[in-house]
């Protein structure tokens, strides 16, 4: 009889946990992480490259044979620094006819003042002394037909003197008025003068052109001509970086415009160089986005640039666009939906699971800030485990409360 009481108490009691496996629910085995408090700083990395102020092409705006190239690639040049030297004989020929012209029509201009306007004054004193003679004489023998004395023909030959004698009087005037300040020939004599200082001019112009010098201080990059060489116009002979601030331009995703603004800090890092950072500061953001590729421009000053960059260089920039020294956060793989509008996590509360509607703030590497929604300590069910709202759970394990889950290669 008691046997067979114990055997009916046992299998009672495995009915009893048969049905309760069946109706009880069972709590599935999730990975939990909590929220923490901390420093956050949201940035945003783009790929860039070195600029300098300005490329500069020297090239030759006159066809004519090299005769010196004075610089090689990586030298350092000077403002107004000679740099390429052509053939300049013929423009040498041409700028000494026209000095000769110069020195000519200068002396013409000083005969003038010297000698031809004094004798043409002189010219004109004897020529109205000569006119009023003629004009005394000429009344004389009016005076002397009317008493008889003389005949008609002294007459005539008196008035022959005096027309004679008034003529040579009016070119005198006209030749002493000419030779004058302001006459004709003296305007002529200083035009053939400003015409021969043009030339003069325009001679050491085009000798000028025969020496192509540094506009800037620079850098050259490039030498593609030698002695010898025709340069032929238009044709870069050499290309120089001019020195000066140091740029990097970068092209940053749309997304992220909202983000960028003048005087952002900055960390670059050159593709050549990893792990020798150098810091950046935003200084122009473009107006316009590429719509090909969906960027942005931003330009960023170097205030003190290694000795290792090189125009052109590729870079990588992370920009610092906001920071919080005590801010909620979670690793950003435990966020669901952070794309949309509905940003939320699955959170435990006691063994169950509460969908929790979360407001995110700033975004750093790994890590994402909640402006509300939760609290510190929260524990929040990271994806890889399929559950629902109203699930039982049971924590498997706890991921490291560490705000940043990926390091950035610049550090914080």
């Amino acid at each position: 009889m008691i046997g067979r009481r114990w055997l009916l108490v046992v299998g009672v009691l495995v009915a009893a946990a048969a049905a309760a496996f069946v109706l009880v629910p069972r709590s599935t085995a999730v990975d939990v992480v909590s929220v923490r408090r901390g420093p956050l700083t949201q940035t945003v990395v783009a790929t860039g490259r070195v600029a300098t102020p300005a490329r500069i092409a020297v090239a030759s705006q006159l066809a004519a044979r090299i005769e010196q190239v004075t610089v090689r690639e990586g030298a350092a040049v000077q403002a107004g620094q000679v740099l390429v030297r052509l053939r300049s004989d013929e423009a040498e020929s041409a700028l000494n006819a026209a000095l000769a012209a110069e020195r000519e029509a200068r002396g013409r201009i000083r005969a003038l003042g010297a000698v031809a306007a004094p004798v043409s004054e002189q010219q004109l004193v004897q020529a109205q002394a000569a006119l009023q003679l003629a004009e005394q004489e000429a009344g004389r023998t009016r005076a002397l037909l009317a008493r008889g004395f003389v005949s008609q023909a002294r007459v005539d030959e008196a008035e022959r003197a005096l027309a004679s004698a008034r003529a040579a009087a009016l070119a005198a005037r006209a030749q002493a008025e000419g030779n004058r300040a302001g006459g004709v020939e003296a305007e002529l004599a200083a035009t053939r003068l400003a015409q021969a200082q043009a030339n003069v001019a325009a001679a050491r112009a085009r000798l000028e052109l025969l020496v192509l010098r540094a506009p800037a201080a620079a850098v050259v990059l490039t030498r593609t001509a030698e002695p010898g060489d025709t340069a032929q116009v238009g044709r870069t002979l050499l290309e120089l970086a001019q020195s000066g601030e140091t740029r990097v331009i970068a092209s940053v995703d749309e997304k992220n415009l909202a983000h960028m603004r003048d005087g952002l800090a900055a960390a670059v890092m050159a593709d050549a160089f990893p792990g020798r950072r150098f810091d950046a500061t935003v200084f122009y953001v473009a107006p316009a986005v590429d719509a090909q590729r969906g960027t942005v421009e931003v330009r960023l000053r170097v205030p003190a640039p290694p000795d290792f960059l090189k125009p052109d260089m590729t870079v990588s920039v992370e920009m610092r666009v906001g920071r919080r020294d005590d801010a909620l956060m979670l690793p950003a793989q435990a966020i669901r939906g952070a794309d949309g509008d509905t940003a939320h996590v699955m959170a435990m509360r006691g063994e169950r699971v509460e969908k929790m509607p979360v407001t995110l703030g700033l975004r750093g590497v790994g890590s994402v800030e909640i402006a509300s929604g939760l609290k510190e300590g929260d524990a929040v069910i990271l994806p890889g485990t399929a559950v629902t709202e109203g699930d039982r759970v049971r924590v498997r394990a706890r991921a490291p409360a560490k705000g940043n889950m990926q390091s950035s290669p610049f550090g914080n």
